[in-house]
């Protein structure tokens, strides 16, 4: 085990991010093909051990400004890519610093990618999101920037209970959707961050 492995070992030695890594290591990615008006963006699903060692998952909540139509919503740290981007993987680098401080390429690892996905309704944005998985070694707290309301870290095997999640009725500009729904406090998870989720989870099955 070399370099980062070796800063992340215990991470990766958990049983249940053994396996994601292992499903991710045999996983293809689906790619959306380019599209002429269709967005790109990428998000980081970031993890790192907590008390007494638990796997957590990092959450963000996105700040509210009119005209956002994911304002207010619970979401991994990301956004869309710029010129500069050199790769999608940079977006999620390049957005997870700006959003929250971290910096996946100095105290971060990437461990692997899932498929591309894009908004089931045309009340939404023409985008597409690419997700990637990420382990982080950091004891400083986050710096979030404007667009981030909050941030909370997830204990990952409270996600994994299937019982955990629901079908439920939530609004979002003043519609109201039914949809899956997983709810922390006062926070719902749904939507994209709902399907991220789901295919993460099934790798685990």
């Amino acid at each position: 085990m070399r370099g980062s492995e070796e800063r992340f070992a215990r991470l990766l030695a958990q049983p249940i991010m053994a396996r994601i890594r292992s499903a991710l290591g045999s996983l293809t990615p689906v790619e959306a093909e380019e599209e002429e008006g269709v967005r790109r963006a990428a998000v980081a699903l970031i993890f790192r051990l907590g008390e007494n060692d638990m796997l957590e998952l990092l959450f963000i909540k996105r700040a509210e400004y009119e005209g956002d139509p994911w304002s207010g919503q619970i979401a991994f740290p990301g956004g869309r890519a710029e010129a500069r981007d050199a790769s999608l993987e940079a977006t999620a680098i390049r957005e997870t610093r700006e959003e929250t401080g971290i910096d996946l390429s100095r105290e971060g690892m990437m461990v692997g990618r899932l498929d591309d996905l894009r908004p089931r309704t045309v009340r939404l944005p023409a985008i597409m999101v690419r997700p990637f998985v990420a382990l982080l070694d950091r004891s400083e707290p986050l710096v979030l920037s404007s667009e981030v309301a909050l941030s909370f870290w997830l204990p990952f095997a409270a996600l994994t209970r299937a019982e955990a999640w629901h079908d439920d009725i939530v609004s979002a500009r003043g519609i109201q959707i039914n949809a899956r729904v997983f709810r922390h406090q006062e926070h719902v998870i749904w939507g994209m961050t709902e399907r991220i989720l789901a295919q993460l989870l099934a790798l685990l099955d």
